[in-house]
């Protein structure tokens, strides 16, 4: 099951002073997408100092991006009690590296993908999107970590006074940046020493990303859950589809889960599960434990099917709906 983590690819290319080259760029973006659930690290106060590097280890459950880049929490909620909160960003790599820090815009869609705000083409779908990365300060905007250090990122919210009650968020984003290996000149290039020609140099990009949520007065929340049935999943194995719906100014996240009477162990669950306040539902497939017995799964059996808040209410149960097998 795919979480609010998620992972994209894209392309820059670049001309500098004669040389050629392109530069792949691999992000790993979270959900509301993407994302599971961690607590908010704050600061004393916002004129406290940003920590320099340390040789910390990433706390359990830290968020694992493509080349090992490490952030945590995985997702960060900021409301009027806590103006204020801290990210760690871990280097788990053999080698040293540069970081940029940006915040992104992004969107979720009804199948629970994340993507980038920028490349949504429907204008309707974009004005749904209430971001917050307009009145959020970070610092720094680079570090420099070594193999297994670690460095604490400031975040701020300086909420405009008129902005309305509700729910705003955008993605923390963190990206290494490659080394400068000075790439090839155009005499280089074209030398007879180079039989293939001007070439094209591919050097990777990693990089992660976390939501960052901020709440602004009282927000509201209802939640429900329709349209289950039996499904196959990718790999053919048995699932479960459902449909969660959301209503109110504040976004869901939590878990599911599905049970069936009398079996301790849930037939299917997926953690960290959000549906973001520009849509209105959520589609989704859980995969059924191959473990499960059979017989809980033939026609008349009677399953369960539960979500359960870890955001503004962890343990509070958001949805539950009961499912008799077809």
């Amino acid at each position: 099951m795919v979480s609010e983590i998620r992972g994209a690819a894209s392309r820059r290319a670049n001309v500098k002073f004669g040389w050629f080259s392109s530069v792949m760029v691999a992000l790993c973006a979270a959900s509301m997408a993407h994302a599971q659930g961690g607590q908010l690290q704050t600061l004393p106060s916002a004129a406290a100092p940003t920590s320099g590097p340390t040789h910390d280890q990433p706390p359990e459950g830290a968020v694992t991006g493509m080349g090992d880049i490490n952030l945590y929490p995985k997702r960060v909620v900021i409301d009027e009690h806590n103006r204020v909160a801290s990210i760690g960003i871990y280097n788990r790599t053999t080698n040293a590296g540069d970081y940029d820090i940006t915040l992104v815009d992004k969107m979720m869609t009804e199948d629970g993908q994340i993507v980038d705000l920028a490349t949504v083409t429907d204008a309707a779908a974009q004005a749904r999107v209430k971001t917050s990365s307009g009145f959020l300060r970070w610092s720094p905007h680079r570090v420099t970590l070594g193999n297994n250090e670690s460095q604490l990122i400031r975040v701020m919210a300086h909420v405009p006074p008129d902005l309305p009650p509700g729910e705003y968020h955008t993605h923390f984003s963190v990206v290494a940046v490659p080394p400068d290996d000075g790439g090839l000149s155009i005499q280089q290039a074209t030398g007879q020493d180079n039989a293939k020609g001007i070439g094209v140099h591919i050097t990777p990009r990693f990089g992660i990303s976390i939501p960052v949520i901020v709440r602004v007065g009282a927000t509201t929340l209802n939640v429900g859950i329709t349209d289950i049935a039996m499904t196959s999943m990718p790999d053919g194995k048995r699932g479960i589809a459902l449909t969660i719906t959301r209503e109110g100014t504040r976004s869901a996240f939590g878990d599911i889960s599905v049970t069936a009477a009398g079996v301790n162990t849930p037939l299917a669950q997926v953690r960290g599960l959000g549906v973001y306040t520009e849509i209105n539902r959520r589609l989704v497939k859980l995969a059924i434990d191959p473990k499960a017995s059979p017989a809980l799964l033939t026609h008349g059996a009677r399953l369960t099917i539960t979500y359960t808040d870890d955001d503004a209410a962890p343990g509070k149960i958001l949805a539950r709906q009961e499912f008799t097998v077809p």
